[in-house]
């Protein structure tokens, strides 16, 4: 039977859609493969969120063609979406599928090995009649954290981001089919992400996220966890908030991404929000659910970004107390609003701004992670290397505790002690 292998770069909703694809070609009788070794079909899923993802895309379709000059090389999602012409020009590439048909690529697949004929498959995802295209999957093997996706597209057009082109307009899954998929999902794994372009935008039929989760919730009995992937501050509305204050199998944890503590900064990106509200809204949510971690996504360097305004970020950062902060360079994409902006900054400011965030960053984590010494954790265990169990806990704290523990089981633990790297902890 035939062979394939698959790379997937980006994100969660990336992870998703491929391990749909991988189930349905195991289904279909084909074998899996490392994406190292030498097999028929090779499929890349691309990412082009930053010029950093969209090179690393362009390598592993290049690595692909190098391995086996006779494969099938199948070559998928938003890098496709942007690149179609430049793609379209590569002789070696046999399959592409921008960000909509990504269903249909094992009948794909099936029909160039019979014909060897090419197929180009990218439509324009802004179009209003794009629907969601639910993708099955029952389970992942390579992790003991589950993926649903419930939410694709964007709408918002912050001034950076290239997402809403890539991606096309929001659209939902029903409610029904994420119930399905959940009580699916929850028979191999127990905590299940919900996963999006722009979750917290997730509405069916008059129902938002708030109610879906009460729906997962209520008809997924075996669920033990649910996690939110990403989520904007101005879509975190009162009853979701109840929901996680009462209900402790939802995860203690928001990424919410500020991307600057600037309002200047702010404005320009088109964000949705200024700092007060945002601080407002951090500072509710903190008095309503106790200990809950707060992550963020901040992006250094944006036109314009005296150092003045960063400044106000790194001030605003502590402010907030964030549990953590991932922070990117900005990465200038073509066809973007902030791409035509002058003023730019130069990449060794963006390295040192980076490297300060990342320091800040270290000692609001080391922080955080302190107050939970002696106090009670539910861990998730993920695996056992060198005597200890590994794992994450509901606030997306990494957990070490001593002794051999169950994979994908969930254990209550006790903070014990915690060095710059790491927090251990002891079963109750």
């Amino acid at each position: 039977m035939k062979t394939f292998a698959v790379s997937t770069l980006g994100c969660k909703v990336n992870t998703y859609e491929a391990q749909s694809t991988i189930e349905s070609l195991k289904n279909e009788g084909f074998i899996e493969k490392n994406f190292n070794d030498i097999v028929d079909i090779y499929i890349v899923f691309t990412c082009a969120v930053t010029n950093t993802a969209a090179s690393k895309s362009r390598k592993k379709i290049n690595q692909a063609i190098r391995q086996n000059k006779d494969a099938l090389i199948v070559v998928v999602g938003c890098y496709v979406q942007l690149k179609p012409t430049e793609l379209n020009d590569n002789e070696n590439i046999d399959i592409l599928v921008g960000s909509n048909y990504k269903s249909r690529l094992v009948e794909f697949i099936k029909k160039a090995l019979d014909t060897r004929e090419r197929i180009n498959s990218v439509s324009d995802v802004r179009l209003k009649d794009v629907e969601f295209e639910n993708m099955g999957v029952t389970t992942f093997d390579k992790q003991v954290r589950a993926y649903l996706k419930i939410q694709d597209g964007c709408n918002q057009f912050c001034s950076y981001c290239i997402i809403p082109y890539a991606r096309g307009k929001e659209r939902c899954l029903s409610v029904d089919s994420i119930v399905d998929l959940s009580k699916s999902l929850s028979e191999n794994h127990k905590e299940i992400v919900l996963a999006g372009i722009h979750t917290g935008r997730y509405i069916y039929d008059g129902i938002d996220l708030a109610g879906l989760i009460k729906e997962i919730l209520k008809n997924s009995k075996n669920i033990e966890r649910i996690r939110i992937s990403s989520i904007e501050i101005t879509e975190i509305s009162d009853e979701l908030i109840e929901i996680m204050k009462n209900d402790k199998r939802i995860a203690r944890h928001f990424h919410i991404p500020l991307q600057s503590g600037s309002d200047y900064i702010l404005k320009s990106m088109n964000r949705p929000y200024d700092t007060k509200l945002f601080f407002d809204r951090i500072k509710y949510i903190k008095s309503e659910i106790e200990d809950i971690s707060i992550s963020t996504d901040l992006i250094v360097g944006f036109p314009g970004e005296t150092d003045e305004y960063f400044e106000e970020t790194v001030n605003f950062l502590k402010k907030c107390e964030f549990s953590f902060i991932h922070v990117f360079p900005f990465s200038s994409k073509e066809g973007t609003q902030a791409s035509k902006l002058d003023k730019t900054i130069d990449n060794i400011t963006k390295k040192e701004r980076v490297k300060i965030i990342g320091n800040l960053s270290n000692k609001l984590y080391y922080a955080y992670k302190g107050r939970f010494i002696q106090k009670s954790l539910e861990v998730l265990i993920e695996k056992y290397e060198d005597g200890y169990s590994f794992g994450h806990s509901s606030e997306y704290i990494p957990v070490y505790i001593e002794g051999k523990y169950n994979k994908n089981e969930i254990i209550k633990v006790k903070g014990s002690n915690l060095t710059t790297d790491k927090f251990y902890a002891i079963k109750e």
